[in-house]
């Protein structure tokens, strides 16, 4: 078991195979324990089930659950989160930083591989850095590499990817960062800053990531059968990884599973271990089978506004106030969610942090949104005379492929409509893909969007909507949030307190303008077989990973 020991001015964490915790990140739940029995390779393999397709294997350019959910079973970073939640090393031998938190020191494993045998190096971190902080990558994770030496003038167009503050010399790596950065050790674990092989990106070009075959694997896993466009592939044991005696699943089997009503009937003809109860119907119906589970999120469902001048009504303060307004969170979690989820108080859910003494963050900084009909009218007949009209057609987009959506969008319709006079909503459905696509190229009016947290810490969810930051998908900028927010990732980094009270700052300005309209907090049951061991689920970053995880034979 390493221990943790001090050395001049720097806190160091010297592993082994086996590895003590370094911090604790998020809300985990795992598996029971159990002996695997050999068997064929086929009927030890894990059957699982997304509800939408994946769309790259990227790792500096994905953003999507589903793709990360790939990339984090088949890469691996400097250190991974186990299953107490802990940051354990993965990559690294040996982690050091100043007390200062302003630099950072790795020592990579001996002897590291890329699932093609090619050697895994140092070099290859610092190209992966490099590339995700190149504006030619146009990577909307970009953002998390601010606070690293020289990324933001890098972003800004004003320096060169080569003087980033992360360098390579032998098998060690040096972070150096500009200022504090408390979820920097988190960052050593996230899917977008996992190495890439130079040599085989460059070699790949733009068919990088499009298929399973254009991409090289450093985690437990390879991934096999995608084409781009199909909704079935599988991941298979690397024998090429470093722990490879730990992946004791010889295959993972995946089949995209648009109707959940389909899933679950998959999943008792025993053709899935897994398979998601969300709607009301199927929660209802399931929630004394054997096998159910909940599984800790921590995601917002959330509505943007485009407030960049193009969409008149939205752009005006007191009609987005009257929309909120007329948001009843109560009701709307009710009939969508069958109750499962929570009516949100603010952008930052629960689950995801807590303060000081031990309260979630998300109650700390909750504000009062509430359902209040005559309140709207006002705001609502105010905002008509501020902008010249009587009447406003709205069109809300949200996806295609998730009946929660599509409920969400038909109960907001009739009540928006019915609260507020002259208001006319049209909707609109397109598929999960087409949807993020949208919400980038700002092509929508309001749009439904779900952030899931990367990380147990605020900023996960507050780096989102500074002026012009790659998510602020409605271009709004406001003043509070933007002062609020440097606070927090400069002069209070490294006070937990006073971040936090910058944080409630935060969600007061988003209240006070309605930038943004949160619905609520995503909670998610699901039917697993019991005879599936030690597969993790995570509230925040890699959502299931399935490292540890078999099947326990009969």
């Amino acid at each position: 078991m390493a221990k943790k020991k001090k050395k001049n001015s720097t806190t160091k964490y010297v592993v082994g195979a086996a590895a003590v915790a370094v911090v604790a990140f998020g809300a985990y739940s795992v598996l029971s324990n159990g002996n695997k029995k050999s068997d064929s390779k086929e009927s030890q393999a894990i059957r699982w089930t997304f509800p939408t397709d994946i769309s790259t294997l990227d790792i500096s350019k994905n953003t999507d659950t589903y793709s990360g959910t790939i990339i984090g079973n088949t890469g691996s970073n400097l250190l991974r989160i186990d299953a107490d939640g802990k940051v354990v090393p993965e990559l690294a031998k040996e982690i050091s930083h100043s007390k200062d938190g302003l630099s950072y020191e790795v020592t990579l494993r001996d002897g590291l591989k890329w699932s093609d045998g090619s050697d895994l190096t140092a070099e290859d971190f610092v190209y992966t850095w490099q590339r995700i902080v190149d504006p030619k990558t146009a990577s909307e994770y970009s953002y998390l590499a601010s606070g690293v030496k020289n990324a933001d003038d890098i972003l800004a167009g004003k320096g060169k990817v080569e003087d980033l503050g992360v360098k390579a010399d032998g098998n060690k790596i040096t972070f150096t960062l500009e200022r504090p950065v408390p979820q920097f050790e988190y960052l050593l674990t996230f899917t977008n800053f996992m190495p890439q092989s130079k040599k085989f990106v460059e070699k790949e070009g733009d068919k990088y990531g499009t298929t399973s075959d254009k991409q090289l694997y450093s985690g437990p896993y390879k991934f096999e059968g995608w084409n781009g466009t199909n909704g079935s592939f599988k991941l298979v044991k690397n024998e090429n990884y470093w722990d490879k005696d730990s992946v004791k699943a010889p295959e993972i089997d995946f089949e995209v599973v648009k109707q959940p009503e389909n899933a679950v009937q998959m999943y008792k003809q025993n053709k899935l271990d897994f398979a998601p109860i969300g709607t009301p119907d199927l929660y209802n119906a399931n929630k004394n089978e054997k096998g159910v589970k909940y599984v800790a999120e921590a995601t917002t469902a959330y509505i943007q506004y485009l407030q960049n001048g193009k969409n008149k009504a939205l752009s005006n303060t007191k009609i987005r106030q009257a929309l909120n307004l007329t948001t009843n969170r109560k009701e709307l979690v009710d009939q969508v969610t069958a109750g499962v989820s929570k009516p949100a108080t603010g952008l930052v859910p629960a689950e995801l942090a807590k303060t000081s003494d031990g309260k979630d963050l998300a109650e700390f900084v909750k504000q009062p949104y509430t359902y209040n009909v005559d309140d709207a009218k006002k705001l609502w007949d105010e905002g008509l005379k501020e902008i010249g009209e009587s009447s406003v057609k709205l069109t809300i987009t949200a996806d295609a492929d998730s009946p929660a959506a599509k409920t969400t969008v038909e109960y907001l319709s009739g009540a928006w409509e019915n609260a507020l006079p002259g208001l006319k909503i049209e909707q609109k459905f397109v598929p999960f893909k087409q949807r993020l696509q949208d919400s980038t190229n700002h092509n929508f009016d309001m749009v439904i969007s779900l952030w899931g947290g990367d990380y147990p810490e605020g900023s996960t969810f507050y780096s989102l909507f500074p002026t012009g930051a790659p998510y602020n998908n409605g271009e709004f900028s406001n003043k509070a949030y933007d002062e609020s927010f440097k606070l927090a990732t400069t002069k209070d980094a490294l006070n937990d307190d006073a971040r936090n009270n910058d944080y409630k700052d935060i969600e007061k300005a988003l209240y006070d303008e309605a930038n943004i309209n949160p619905l609520y907090w995503r909670g998610r049951y699901a039917l697993e077989n019991p005879d599936v061991k030690d597969v993790i689920f995570a509230s925040t970053g890699l959502n299931t990973d399935f490292k540890y995880a078999y099947r326990e034979s009969k």
